[in-house]
């Protein structure tokens, strides 16, 4: 889909913060707040827009137990499809976040959130590697989160800047 100038100015923005008054956007980009709304509910229609979610950092809630893992996949892929045909099996499994195809070493990129260790290496044991065109899995689990999304995680994001008088 072809955007038009404004209709990119509004995904910009809403990517950044999705809570944004529709008024505030309006302003920004120079339409009507009528306008504004009809642009977004069309870049929803069609799947410009997608979702919007909200970013947590779990390290800061108490008694939030979990891991991230990372896991390359190598496969086969077949005649005719590639890999659609396993990254669809692949991304319909309810652990899997996100699926990617790579260039390089691997083929398939598969992030999942778990409980715990153990149930990530359930899933890579029992699910991922028990598919046909899947030759062999890396996984690599998020030790630490610093950055996600363009958000910093665990630091004050302070102006650090010293006021300057004359």
């Amino acid at each position: 889909m072809n955007l038009t100038e404004k209709e990119l100015e509004i995904v910009e923005i809403l990517e950044k913060d999705a809570r944004i008054a529709i008024e505030d956007v309006a302003k920004m980009i120079g339409l009507s707040v009528e306008e504004t709304e009809q642009s977004i509910k069309k870049l929803e229609d069609n799947k410009v827009i997608v979702r919007y979610i909200t970013v947590i950092d779990w390290e800061k809630v108490e008694g939030h137990s979990g891991v991230t893992a990372m896991i390359d996949v190598k496969v086969t892929p077949k005649r005719g499809v590639g890999f659609e045909d396993v990254a669809e099996r692949i991304y319909r499994f309810k652990e899997v976040d996100s699926v990617y195809l790579m260039s390089g070493t691997y083929d398939i990129s598969v992030i999942i959130e778990g409980k715990s260790m153990n149930e990530v290496a359930h899933f890579v044991h029992q699910k991922l590697s028990t598919l046909d065109s899947v030759i062999s899995t890396t996984t690599h689990f998020i030790l630490k989160k610093y950055k996600h999304d363009g958000i910093i995680f665990g630091t004050e994001n302070k102006d650090k800047r010293i006021v300057v008088s004359p």
